[in-house]
């Protein structure tokens, strides 16, 4: 499925007739779900058109909210291990909707990212929340360091 991403390369394998492609934060291949092409071409903008470094970014890291276990798609850090970006990633087929607006508001309640993007790899929504109020950016910041 066409993304609305730049055309990256991608490692694929096959195991047990399930494609699989490989994860360069993770070190391994995973299962090609419709959301995991998302998250790998989210991950691949980042790094080639944004200037996030690769050694500074988590792939679906666990938190706990609300006493439940959780995970988030796509953490950014900057240098000083500081969560700048926190992206949620849904399959093409998943409209963007308030739900998933506050799904992502609630996990960053405890990550306190500057910045979080919702992407369903067609749209892309970069915001933050400043007073209680979801302020829209115009596109995703380039990565800081500091």
């Amino acid at each position: 499925l066409k993304l609305n991403f730049p055309d990256y390369s991608f490692r694929f394998k096959s195991n047990e007739n399930k494609p699989l492609i490989f994860d360069e934060i993770r070190k391994k291949f995973v299962i090609l779900e419709p959301e995991e092409w998302v998250r790998q071409h989210f991950l691949q903008f980042l790094i080639n058109q944004k200037g996030y470094p690769a050694g500074l970014m988590k792939m679906e890291s666990g938190l706990k909210y609300n006493q439940q276990q959780k995970r988030t798609d796509l953490i950014a850090h900057n240098n000083l291990l500081e969560a700048v970006l926190l992206v949620e990633c849904k399959a093409p087929s998943v409209k963007i909707t308030d739900k998933t607006f506050q799904q992502i508001a609630a996990y960053d309640s405890q990550i306190d990212a500057q910045f979080m993007v919702l992407t369903n790899g067609l749209e892309h929504f970069c915001f933050r929340v400043i007073d209680r109020k979801l302020n829209f950016e115009p596109e995703v910041p380039f990565y800081s360091a500091k």
